[in-house]
């Protein structure tokens, strides 16, 4: 909620939904075809553009129509300027300046909105037509005060569908909502690799971006990866369809906000563990990145500032455990990957932000940064903290865990199975990049286009990591923290909704409406919906 001077009164915010589909992109590739992403930039002054937001890559595809929304507060009093940048994916790097630009369009939201869906050419950097290839940019206007925050809860699976190359199939689902424009992407789910007889995983999608709203709306479903209706089986007088397509469950329940579980209670507990290994160099030498400007600053206290001051607010007693790792401490000089920086074990928490610089300030000219970069151990000792708290059946913790950093993880595959385990317990894990080297393991535990895996190939239940490289909002301390935590409110309202914890101070009880099955077959679309 934003209060507007002068009025006196509470004031909301619009927001406003954006899709995103392109056509006739540029072919990058050469034994393939392009592999695009679409990245939404916001003017924040002049020539500076911050990202806001990316879609999800689509593969093989030159007329992708994107499943991720932006979604975007709009001020009618403000010329909100936005750029829309589409790229050739041809690596896991989060950089995309390594990527293959497909093209660029700018415009206003007030554009947007005034045409409700709008049609541009890509333009190349020096403002030449990017071949043939259009993006088109759709905006639904969402009330945030009275929202409706349902959502659709579905179980999906297929019997029996026709082979698409030779003997197998790879077949996935794209749902459509119907808008004045015609039909919009609203969810796509993932492929389930050579199965004729496929089970999706479960999946959400608000009634907003389903059916914005109106249940009696229809919806479309169309199977991909294999022909729905076979032209040449048509002719024969026994072919019936190319498949059944079965929703195993469709539920309808009133998704809570990040605002209503904070409302309710909810306490933010703040972990933050710092890299004290060699590969950050000598404190003493300027070219170190643990090196005390004139100022009194380096690369980690700027993070710590940028992420602590935001995150502090939602912590009653802003008492902060923080640790380091990858050291050698007096008196034994052994290594620790887990030790407080005030060298109190019964008692590593800090006053405020202000107490976590000093410890800091303190700790650094008593140890000896040494190796190797171990992640898991810090990861682990804040998960037995979250799986306390889950036993309580109440969303009334959520744990952060901020890990700042300078290099490659030694110990991947024990971070791996450590962020999959946590994945399923109240917790977030914010990764900040200092420095210059290779952050490319680090974009893989920040799985936002795939699951996580851990080694034994137990798969996340949720993206719980979040990964921004500091260089890229250096002078930029409101950026870096809008950046590092644009991602947690969604993962603290998605856990506490996904596991029906709920603080009864503020919040009802969860509704469930239970809605039989429904069943279709694919070609002649024979179906069984329930109706509300």
């Amino acid at each position: 909620l934003k209060l507007t001077p002068g009025l006196g009164a509470t004031h909301c915010v619009t927001k406003v939904e954006l899709t995103i589909s392109c056509e006739n992109l540029m072919d990058m590739d050469i034994l393939s075809k392009s592999d695009p992403l679409c990245a939404l930039y916001l003017n924040t002054s002049g020539s500076q553009w911050c990202e806001f937001a990316r879609t999800e890559m689509i593969l093989n595809c030159l007329n992708p129509k994107f499943a991720k929304k932006f979604v975007i507060d709009y001020y009618f009093e403000t010329v909100q300027r936005l750029k829309f940048c589409v790229y050739d994916i041809d690596n896991d790097t989060y950089d995309l300046s390594d990527d293959d630009f497909l093209g660029e369009m700018e415009c206003t939201l007030g554009q947007i909105v005034s045409s409700r869906q709008m049609t541009r050419p890509l333009l190349l950097k020096n403002q030449r037509p990017a071949g043939h290839g259009t993006i088109t940019v759709s905006g639904l206007f969402s009330l945030s005060f009275k929202d409706d925050t349902r959502v659709a809860n579905f179980e999906v699976s297929a019997q029996s569908l026709d082979k698409k190359c030779l003997w197998w199939s790879d077949p996935f689902l794209e749902i459509y909502k119907q808008t004045e424009t015609g039909w919009q992407l609203a969810h796509r789910t993932e492929v389930v690799n050579n199965n004729l007889n496929p089970i999706w995983r479960p999946f959400r999608i608000s009634l907003r971006s389903l059916c914005g709203g109106d249940v009696e709306k229809p919806i479309k479903v169309i199977l991909a990866e294999f022909a729905c209706i076979n032209p040449k089986k048509l002719k024969k007088k026994n072919y019936k369809n190319s498949g059944i397509i079965c929703i195993r469950r469709c539920q309808l329940e009133k998704e809570y906000t990040f605002l209503d579980y904070i409302m309710g209670g909810c306490q933010i507990h703040f972990t933050i563990a710092i890299d004290f290994t060699g590969s950050n160099g000598d404190p003493r030498s300027p070219q170190s990145l643990h090196f005390m400007n004139p100022e009194g600053y380096n690369e980690y206290l700027a993070a710590i500032w940028a992420v602590g001051t935001v995150i502090q607010d939602y912590d009653s007693d802003k008492m902060f455990p923080v640790f380091g790792f990858g050291a050698q401490l007096p008196p034994t000089w052994q290594v620790s990957h887990e030790f407080p920086i005030n060298f109190n074990p019964t008692n590593p928490f800090c006053a405020g932000i202000e107490g976590v610089v000093q410890a800091y300030r303190q700790c650094l000219p008593q140890v000896k940064l040494w190796g190797p970069t171990n992640f898991s151990p810090i990861i682990n000792h804040v998960t037995c903290f979250a799986r306390r708290a889950l036993q309580k059946n109440l969303a009334s913790e959520y744990f952060v865990l901020l890990i700042i950093t300078d290099g490659v993880i030694t110990d991947m595959e024990q971070t791996r199975a450590a962020i999959v385990a946590a994945s399923r317990l109240p917790m977030s894990v914010i990764i900040v990049g200092v420095g210059g080297a290779d952050f490319s393991a680090m974009e893989f535990l920040d799985s936002d286009d795939k699951p996580l895996l851990s080694p034994t190939g137990d798969v996340a239940s949720r993206d719980i990591v979040q990964f921004v490289p500091f260089r890229h909002f250096q002078g930029n301390s409101v950026a870096l923290a809008q950046s590092v935590l644009a991602e947690l409110p969604d993962q603290v309202s998605s856990f506490f909704n996904a596991y029906k914890r709920v603080q009864l101070s503020q919040i009802s009880q969860v509704y469930v409406l239970p809605a039989p099955l429904g069943v279709f077959s694919v070609g002649n679309l024979t179906k069984s919906w329930p109706r509300y």
